[in-house]
């Protein structure tokens, strides 16, 4: 799983839409934080949406690149958490719609 945030619910939208359009996950969920964090020196204050990308290690590197061309932030955040486990079904499902298995 990836997350990232975005700086409104349009722009939220449009990178899952190209994210999902171009098979780099299989399901993205979307909510509405505010973050508190530390640029530039000085503490800010931001409305945000947080994306949880649900996707496959095969399809990181090609996800990082897609986020990092088409996100708005000069450094948008972009964590990848581990999945140790998950019920079979959803997981093969995850990796038949990201392409990582036929």
């Amino acid at each position: 799983m990836v997350t990232t945030t975005a700086p409104d619910r349009k722009t939220a939208e449009k990178l899952a839409e190209g994210i999902l359009d171009n098979h780099l996950a299989a399901c993205i969920q979307m909510a509405d934080i505010r973050s508190f964090f530390l640029w530039k020196g000085a503490l800010v204050k931001e409305e945000e949406v947080a994306l949880y990308i649900k996707t496959t290690e095969a399809r990181y590197s090609d996800l990082e690149v897609y986020i990092e061309e088409y996100h708005p932030y000069d450094v948008p955040e972009l964590i990848k958490l581990p999945v140790t486990a998950g019920s079979p079904g959803y997981l093969d499902w995850l990796d038949s719609t990201t392409g990582t298995r036929s």
